[in-house]
């Protein structure tokens, strides 16, 4: 047995605690399988809170459960099955979803501020309780990278500053509307800063969106109905533009559009 002096002792715990991580940390970098999740989720009581705030989950196969109100913040989904999964109020702040599937996923009141959402999927999203969405159910993306993304989603009302959609799929499919318009919809969402960069927005409704300062360059914007929006001050350099409805909209200083746009919001 080794024995050394108290000081000595005092050292050496000194020396262990400053190289080693605490227990919580390391078990916050160990990856979660479905299984596991599936289990914290059991263990906790009603009315309890799910928290698992920076677990590595990603890959995993999650499809189908109910994290509403679930601390993820931090979380690392990259890549993982969130089909059908149920974020109602769930906290996804910072949380790395890139290439995760979030089809048929409900968002409603969810934070994504700051997630990374590049090359995520998010396809015929549940946005409200109701036919039409509402401030009071609206999501939360404020600074999100859904870059790349492919999605179908109604974010009406959603708070989407500065959020990053650049070269994103959102353009409308017209072969298979046999039920109505299938589309995505920004209508009165707050998208000031946001990029859309050489993004597919055709047939895209931005009805009463704010839009200040947006950069749509180079994007598809076929078709895309800008009605009563706000647009001081967007970007529209080598959009494409044909058919793409501007009735009502604020335009000062946007750049890019056909100076007929332009014309009335000089008047």
């Amino acid at each position: 047995m080794l024995f050394c002096s108290k000081k000595s002792r005092r050292r050496l715990f000194a020396f262990v605690a400053f190289f080693m991580p605490a227990a919580g940390a390391l078990a916050a970098q160990e990856h979660m399988t479905a299984a596991e999740v599936r289990a914290e989720i059991a263990a906790v009581p009603k009315g309890g809170k799910i928290l698992l705030a920076g677990r590595d989950m990603a890959g995993d196969d999650l499809a189908g459960l109910d994290l509403s109100g679930a601390d993820l913040h931090g979380a690392k989904l990259a890549r993982a099955n969130l089909h059908g999964v149920k974020l109602v109020g769930a906290d996804l702040s910072g949380a790395d979803l890139s290439g995760a599937d979030l089809t048929f996923g409900w968002i409603i009141r969810a934070n994504f501020s700051h997630a990374n959402l590049h090359g995520a999927t998010l396809q015929t999203m549940v946005t409200s309780t109701a036919m039409d969405n509402s401030p009071a159910e609206a999501a939360n993306f404020t600074g999100a990278d859904l870059s790349g993304a492919s999605m179908t989603v109604h974010f009406s009302f959603d708070d989407m500053k500065g959020a990053n959609f650049s070269h994103a799929m959102m353009s409308a499919d017209m072969r298979n509307q046999s039920m109505g318009l299938l589309r995505t919809e920004f209508a009165s969402a707050n998208l000031m800063g946001a990029n859309f960069s050489g993004a597919g927005l055709a047939h895209v409704l931005f009805r009463f969106a704010k839009l200040e300062g947006a950069s749509f360059a180079g994007a598809d914007l076929t078709a895309a109905d800008f009605t009563g929006a706000y647009l001081s001050g967007a970007d529209f350099t080598g959009a494409s533009l044909a058919g793409a409805n501007f009735d009502s909209a604020d335009l000062r200083g946007a750049k890019g559009l056909p100076p007929a746009l332009l014309r009335p919001a000089m008047k």
